[in-house]
């Protein structure tokens, strides 16, 4: 069996959609993969709660107790390897990871981004494709590595910008089809593994 890891911060709802369509879509039978345990940096993350209901066993490393990202980033190492992960799915975590983390992930990292990368990597993306007047914004799955917001692009989706929009308003859009690419892209990744 494959096992998924998925790293949250907050209410986790990109997990909560990966969840639903392993779930809906049997991906233990089809793809011989489970969500093995959802993990967070920050201690009252919403997600936890979900992926408790779910039975899927959760864990914390909050990155508040630790001096450096490097000893932030080998206590989550360890805490993720504990369920020898096929996967490792960034859903909505708020942490930059340092280069040797993502090394001993390589290939098996992936990370959603609220932008239709290469454009506006970092944060306030909607805010910043509505300052530059861009038509269209988007979401982006793709495999992580040491450059921030970089990596093999495997799936993108975009929605329209319209005017008047607020970064509320085209962030909930944006979301809903975050919620349906990213399912999608991991489900693509574990039928090559």
């Amino acid at each position: 069996m494959k096992h998924i890891v998925i790293l949250i911060s907050g209410t986790g709802s990109n997990m909560a959609a990966i969840v639903r369509a392993a779930e809906r879509e049997r991906w233990g039978v089809r793809l011989g993969a489970r969500v093995a345990a959802v993990i967070s940096n920050r201690p009252g993350a919403k997600g936890l709660d979900f992926a408790r209901e779910q039975g899927i066993a959760t864990g914390v490393v909050d990155h508040k107790a630790f001096d450096s990202r490097e000893t932030f980033d080998a206590a989550l190492q360890a805490e993720i390897d504990r369920h020898q992960p096929a996967l490792v799915v960034l859903a909505g975590f708020m942490r930059i990871l340092t280069p040797g983390f993502v090394a001993h992930y390589a290939g098996r990292l992936v990370n959603i981004h609220p932008s239709l990368l290469p454009a506006f990597p970092g944060l306030h993306t909607h805010q910043r494709a509505i300052d530059e007047g861009c038509k269209l914004a988007g979401a982006t799955v793709h495999q992580v590595t040491a450059e921030l917001d970089h990596g093999h692009i495997l799936a993108q989706a975009a929605v329209p910008v319209l005017p008047g929009d607020t970064a509320d308003a085209l962030a909930a859009r944006v979301l809903t089809q975050e919620h349906i690419i990213y399912p999608r892209a991991v489900a693509g990744l574990l039928q090559t593994m």
